[in-house]
Order: structure tokens, then C-alpha cells, then sequence
């Protein structure tokens, strides 16, 4: 037997390929929507990919097991279990397996076993592993998907946070809390691959080694200690990160199938007198670092720096408007990788910053000011300050005179700020409060970037608000 890992840093999301050297076939678990690293590794092992395993339909990337159907008929092996909702509706167009608790099935000596393990999603199932090839007639080990990971468990919430389905976060904790005990139940030995990292808002606490062991897990994850439900419900739910709001459309999309990517040529290059058009009809997304954006930027632009746009581009961008691209070639070909992962397939162009600022279409500045520098204007009032980070950073200390508005909620609710005043936008370093600025200032705010963010502020020893203030109706997120 053969087990590839695949981690893709940029959405903490790991997937597997299983092969059988024997058979010279392989299977993929969990595949992301790059679909070539896997026909490359797969030909370097000289195997054929004809399988995919699917733990359940993924909320946080586009999947990539209807692209390997498409483009090359792998056999889709996908969850037929939780209520209809929740049924895939585009494998009948391709060779597929509907599959339920209990279900086998095989590649070459390598078999596969499927358990249900609702909670993270009513759909969700894993499967064991055992190599007959090897001799073994026992399993080795699970894939998890997002139900167990190393050192946390897949969060209940998701379809009540992100796609609005009221009361489904309680009972997926109660479906939780019986898979958790099932998976106590589970062989010490067994080595454990979920599909998700440190990073993944999939869960809270997830650890950043690739594997573990059900045993390792037993011991010391925190969400597998519980033998009181109630008491569990409370942990799971509890101070779990902000649902990114493009998990509702993942979930649609996977659902009812990703459109197929095929060989794609590269997003056109446009010139600079296309810009304007551009800004009118779309979303233009500037991918420069944040000292760049601000020193000389194209006025209605947003500002996602390249590191950070699978985590902001899915809060931030209009999915229902085109998407062009600030940035240099090699830059904007990886730019596209990522935003297809999440979905945003609507990439019209790409614009040159060389050639943008040599038009003079760069022009616009964004002020960025020192903690010490904006102190006395704080404390007296006269700017507002927003702070973009999220509820559990805002909990462990704030500004006091800011008012909290999280960054992917931010197009929502910056209607709550007045324009009688300048805005001072701060995160914890100033790189997220950068990109507030940006779609605040897009919105006709006045617009100052708190340099160094809450760090700087808190090493100046400025003012420091250390309990929590009460919500206030729409102003925590």
C-alpha cells in the first residue's frame, strides 16, 4: 500500500491518495479542486487515479471530486446518508456509490470500510482503512474528513452560522457527542487522517501535526474528554470562530455539482483605460502588501494582500459580480488557484501595477499613523475607531474608546459608522485592518490605519480595556 499526503497551506485542508502498487490504481480522499497535483503524483508513482472518497459535502473549498469524475472517470464514493437536504445531486451523471453505514468497498487488496459519524454535518461519514495486501486483516487506520481532527472535533455549528439553518447547531452537538463516544470506542492503534490543519475555521483548537492516533486522541483531545452530553454541548459550541459566510455557497456548490475547470487559459491581460470599467461592474482586488497599497493605490480597489485572500476573499468578495486582479503574472496565476478553491470562477482580467501606475491611475494614498501619534485623538473623540478583529481577540483586550465591527462582516455593517468623523481602522498587527480600510474608504469614509494594530498600541503602553463590554444589537460579530 501507498498513502500520499496533500496539505494546501493556504485553506489548512488535507487530502489524501491511496494507492495499491499491485493494482497500479489509486483512490483520492477528499480532493481539493487542484486536481493536478494529484494526476502528477499519481504518474510519478505510476498509478491510475480511478476513485474518489468523499467524507461529506465540504463547506470551506470547492471540491474537487466531480472535476476527477469529468476529466477523467474516477468513481465517486460519496455519503448517502443524512436527510435529503443533504444529498449530493450531480453524481447520477457519473459512475458513483451511494454510500451508507456499514458499506464496503475495495481498491485492489486495499478495502474500505464507512461509518456515519454525523455532527460536524448531518451527511458526514469516514472510512477505515485495512491493507490486505500487507498481510493485515484489521484496520490500520481513518479518514475523519472534519469529525475528528488532531487535537480537536468538527464544529457543530456551521449550518445554523454560515448557511442559516436555525436550530441544526444544538442537534448537530447532540449528533456529535454519540459519534465522539463511537470513536472512543475505536481500536487505540488506529492512525487517524482528517482532512483539515491549524487554520481551518472547521473547528476550534486544531493542531498543526499531520496525523494522530485514536489512542493519542482518547488521551488528550480536549473535545473527546466529555462523558457528560450536556456538558459537551456547551464546550462544542462555545467560542468557536466566525463562520466565513462563503461556506453557505461551498455547501450549495458541492451539493449540486462545481462547475468543471477543464485546461484553462490564464485570465486576460487589460490595459489601464479598462480599469474604470472595471471598478464600475465589479470587484477589482489589489493584491499588493499594505505599505504598497498605501503609498499608491487605484481609486475603488480593494486591497486583499496575495497571503491573505483565501482566508478574506470568500468574506469580502461579491460573488455575484466579475472579479479582476491587481497583480504581476506570477502572482495573479496563483491568485486564480486560490479563489477557484473557494469558488470565485468569475475572473474576468488582470491589470499590471507597472502598467496602472505609468497610466497615473495609482494615485489614491491611504493615511497610516502610529499608535502614539493617534492616541490624543482617540481619547478625545474626535476620529472613530474600528477594530476588525475577531470576538475572542476583542474579549482579551481592546482599545476603549473602539467600537468592535469584525472584517467579514464589515460590508454588512459599516452603515453603523457615522461620517462626521475619520475612521481609525485597527486589527492586532495592521495587516486585516488594512483591508477594512480599504472597503471603508471605497464606502466615502475618511480613512487612518493604525500602524502595528493592537500589538503596537499595547508595547506603547496605551489604554487597555481588559474586560469584555456587552453586545449591543449588530455591534459584535
Amino acid at each position: 500500500m501507498l498513502l500520499r499526503y496533500f496539505y494546501d497551506r493556504a485553506l489548512a485542508h488535507a487530502s489524501y491518495m491511496v494507492g495499491c502498487q499491485r493494482a497500479q490504481q489509486a483512490l483520492i480522499v477528499d480532493p481539493g479542486r487542484d486536481i493536478q497535483q494529484y494526476l502528477d503524483a499519481a504518474k510519478r508513482d505510476g498509478l491510475k487515479i480511478v476513485a474518489v472518497a468523499e467524507t461529506h459535502i465540504h463547506a470551506d473549498y470547492v471540491s474537487g471530486a466531480r472535476e476527477l469524475a469529468d476529466r477523467i472517470g474516477a468513481k465517486l464514493y460519496v455519503s448517502d446518508e443524512g436527510p435529503a437536504d443533504w444529498k449530493y445531486q450531480y453524481v447520477d451523471q457519473y459512475d458513483h456509490c451511494l454510500c451508507k453505514e456499514g458499506d464496503k468497498f475495495e481498491l485492489g487488496k486495499i478495502a474500505f470500510e464507512v461509518l456515519h459519524t454525523p455532527g460536524h454535518t448531518p451527511e458526514s461519514i469516514s472510512f477505515l482503512l485495512t491493507d490486505h495486501g500487507g498481510g493485515a486483516n484489521a484496520p490500520m487506520g481513518i479518514f475523519t474528513g472534519d469529525f475528528v481532527f488532531v487535537g480537536s472535533i468538527g464544529r457543530p455549528d456551521l449550518l445554523e452560522q454560515a448557511a442559516g439553518m436555525a436550530g441544526t447547531a444544538e442537534t448537530g452537538a447532540r449528533a456529535l457527542f454519540a459519534s465522539a463516544q463511537r470513536f472512543r470506542d475505536l481500536p487505540d492503534h488506529l492512525q487517524v487522517w482528517p482532512a483539515h490543519g491549524a487554520g481551518s475555521a472547521c473547528g476550534k483548537g486544531l493542531g498543526a501535526i499531520p496525523s494522530s492516533t485514536v489512542g493519542y486522541e482518547k488521551l488528550f483531545n480536549p473535545a473527546l474528554q466529555f462523558n457528560d452530553e450536556e456538558e459537551f454541548v456547551r464546550y462544542i459550541l462555545d467560542d468557536q470562530p466566525e463562520a466565513p459566510k462563503y461556506f453557505a455557497l461551498m455547501k450549495r456548490v458541492n451539493k449540486e455539482g462545481p462547475q468543471v475547470l477543464g485546461e484553462q487559459a490564464a485570465p486576460a491581460q487589460l490595459a489601464a483605460d479598462k480599469l474604470a470599467a472595471a471598478v464600475a461592474e465589479g470587484t477589482v482586488v489589489d493584491l499588493a502588501a499594505p505599505n504598497r497599497y498605501a503609498t499608491g493605490h487605484a481609486a475603488g480597489t480593494l486591497n486583499i494582500p496575495a497571503g491573505m485572500l483565501a482566508a478574506w476573499a470568500g468574506w469580502i468578495v461579491d460573488y455575484d459580480k466579475p472579479v479582476y486582479l491587481i497583480a504581476d503574472g506570477q502572482q495573479s496565476d496563483e491568485a486564480v488557484r486560490v479563489l477557484q478553491k473557494i469558488g470565485v470562477d468569475e475572473i474576468q482580467g488582470v491589470f499590471s501595477p507597472e502598467e496602472l501606475k505609468k497610466s497615473g491611475a495609482m494615485s489614491k494614498t491611504l493615511a497610516t499613523e502610529r499608535p502614539r501619534d493617534l492616541a490624543e485623538l482617540i481619547a478625545s473623540g474626535t476620529v472613530n475607531v474600528v477594530d476588525v478583529r475577531s470576538q475572542s481577540e476583542w474579549n482579551g483586550g481592546h482599545i476603549p474608546e473602539a467600537r468592535h465591527l469584525f472584517l467579514g462582516k464589515l460590508p454588512e455593517t459599516l452603515q453603523q459608522l457615522p461620517h462626521d468623523k475619520p475612521v481609525v481602522t485597527q486589527c492586532q498587527s495592521g495587516m486585516r485592518s488594512a483591508i477594512a480600510a480599504s472597503v471603508l474608504t471605497n464606502a466615502g469614509f475618511q480613512v487612518i490605519n493604525l500602524s502595528g494594530g493592537f500589538a503596537a498600541w499595547q508595547d506603547a503602553g496605551l489604554p487597555v480595556a481588559s474586560e469584555p463590554e456587552p453586545c449591543t444589537a449588530g455591534a459584535c460579530h
